[in-house]
């Protein structure tokens, strides 16, 4: 460990984490936009068993460890020691959300409760749950710290965006273009706010996603060039006779 110290190394482990997720987001996004929450979730939880792993622990992370191993049980009649198990996916859930929930509930405002509240938003979502998973994410964005903050945001952006509400999607993600965090880069709220104005504001758009196009970092500048084929072709100018 010449250049490095243990915590630096980690530490950049982590960033490389976060950066495989964005990734694999950016891979996929003709899928809905319900999954892409889902899939912004479960990258913080992963960043959660991270720095549980990493930091001393405390009462909040043994309490988010507990809920992590209840997330990771198995489910079926053959345990898998020293796993938990549940007899169905029904009771493996119902322990999951409330555990979480427990989490949320006694930790308000910090790491592990922002951690906690993003699997339940995300299951919420993924069940369909809409208008619960909205009053969820909000309440992670009023009250988690910015890195977890950022995420409830994008992923409410998301959502509006379904609904077609865009005035309240493009709001979201122009403060996540001013104030990126480790979980949500600048790249990649300004990629989700070109296509967003593909079709209101093509010229935007197109200001926006054209310097991602040249990204050295190919996922991105493909990702760009997916977003930019969709915008409108601007009309021809008039020809004078």
């Amino acid at each position: 460990m010449d250049r490095y110290t243990r915590k630096e190394l980690k530490t950049d482990k982590f960033a490389q984490g976060v950066e495989t997720g964005w990734e694999f987001l950016a891979e996929h996004r003709g899928q809905t936009a319900r999954w892409g929450a889902i899939a912004l979730a479960v990258v913080v939880i992963a960043a959660g068993i991270w720095l549980y792993r990493s930091h001393q622990a405390t009462q909040r992370t043994e309490l988010l460890a507990k809920a992590m191993q209840v997330d990771d049980a198995t489910v079926g009649t053959t345990p898998q020691p020293p796993r938990l198990n549940f007899a169905t996916a029904e009771e493996k859930e119902k322990a999951r959300i409330a555990a979480f929930t427990d989490v949320a509930v006694k930790y308000p405002g910090s790491q592990e409760a922002a951690i906690a509240q993003l699997a339940v938003a995300a299951a919420q979502a993924d069940k369909g749950q809409v208008d619960e998973a909205l009053k969820t994410f909000q309440k992670i964005v009023d009250t988690a710290p910015d890195p977890y903050n950022s995420v409830a945001k994008l992923s409410l952006a998301q959502i509006y965006e379904s609904q077609g509400k865009t005035d309240e999607a493009e709001k979201l993600l122009r403060q996540l273009v001013d104030k990126p965090t480790i979980f949500v880069s600048k790249e990649q709220a300004t990629l989700d706010l070109g296509q967003l104005l593909a079709k209101k504001n093509p010229a935007e758009a197109r200001k926006l996603l054209e310097p991602l196009s040249q990204s050295k970092r190919t996922v991105v500048s493909r990702a760009a060039v997916a977003a930019m084929s969709s915008i409108p072709a601007s009309p021809a100018p008039p020809q004078s006779n």
